[in-house]
């Protein structure tokens, strides 16, 4: 099977490829050779948001790619600031315009959580802390982006960084199923118990920072890296695969999307090579084992989760 050819079939009918190219932290002049790269040598779904700052750089690659637009898969991201029902169109044709594109194949709702509306993506009170909207529900905001479908500015609708009960009170009072749930997912938190609720829902999860995002700006040298591991490379070893390769396969064969980011070229192929090898029962156990509920991915302030106490947060509670 190669990278184009594996999908995963969506509650509305559509296809999405089980591999994409993720665009975090690529910053303007790598990311648009990183794109084109990528798709030259078979990905076909690119993930892509606002707040990353290089949605013209990725257009350009998708440009220069020259692949048609009806392979592709092209998903972004409506940010924070842009949660008010009446702003949601407007952020989502932004993004298509920076992107050049006609329509995007998703568009997920970034966080639950709304920051005050208005075009500065940090609003800032004096003392560092984020000027925040509560009044705006993240199902208001769902209930907005239903009308992306009906006016063919997207294909598919889905959430980010959404737990258990935000996702349940989408579908309780909306017409449209979210598609997916993107969220923080790799061996030290393999989201588990998300992972059923949404399959439970015909909800697909795709994650983000699969290889545990060693590049994250706030590491700190002794925090333990994922790829480094003797028992993933081990694992790694015995099927004559790098360790990032036996972590994103661990994620295809629970039929979780994958979205490695990488600019590397070299890293770009050998990130897309997972469907020539099957790890055993046993390795899928090891791996499963590394489970510690270790999320990396939070927004600080001053040593605490910088969010926390807005009523949308979506990591109060369990799942």
């Amino acid at each position: 099977m190669s990278v184009s050819s594996t999908m995963v079939d969506l509650s509305n009918g559509l296809k999405m490829p089980i591999l994409g190219l993720g665009t975090w932290k690529s910053k303007p002049g790598e990311v648009a050779s990183a794109v084109e790269h990528a798709i030259k040598v078979g990905y076909r779904h690119i993930d892509c948001a606002a707040v990353y700052g290089n949605e013209p750089e990725v257009g350009a690659g998708i440009k220069a790619a020259g692949a048609s637009r009806s392979d592709l898969f092209i998903t972004s991201k409506l940010w924070n600031t842009k949660h008010h029902p009446d702003d949601v169109e407007a952020a989502c044709r932004q993004t298509l315009a920076d992107l050049g594109l006609d329509y995007l194949d998703l568009y997920l709702i970034h966080w639950p959580l709304a920051f005050e509306r208005g075009d500065n993506k940090f609003p800032k009170n004096d003392d560092g802390t984020v000027r925040y909207d509560t009044t705006v529900s993240p199902t208001e905001t769902w209930l907005a982006m239903e009308k992306l479908v009906e006016k063919g500015l997207v294909k598919s609708i889905g959430v980010s960084n959404f737990n258990s009960e935000q996702i349940a009170d989408i579908i309780a009072k909306g017409n449209i199923k979210p598609v997916t749930n993107q969220v923080e997912c790799h061996p030290y938190l393999n989201q588990s118990r998300l992972l059923a609720f949404c399959k439970e829902r015909d909800i697909t999860l795709t994650a983000y920072s699969p290889l545990g995002s060693p590049d994250r700006p706030w590491a700190k040298p002794d925090d333990p890296k994922l790829l480094d591991d003797p028992k993933i490379q081990a694992i790694a070893a015995k099927h004559k695969k790098s360790s990032a390769q036996i972590v994103l396969r661990w994620q295809v064969q629970r039929g979780v999307i994958v979205i490695p980011k990488s600019v590397t070229p070299s890293r770009i192929v050998e990130n897309s090579e997972l469907f020539d090898f099957t790890l055993s029962e046993e390795d899928m156990g090891v791996i499963d084992g590394f489970d510690c509920n270790g999320r990396i991915i939070v927004p600080m302030l001053e040593g605490k989760p910088r969010d926390a106490g807005h009523p949308h947060y979506p990591f109060n509670i369990e799942f």
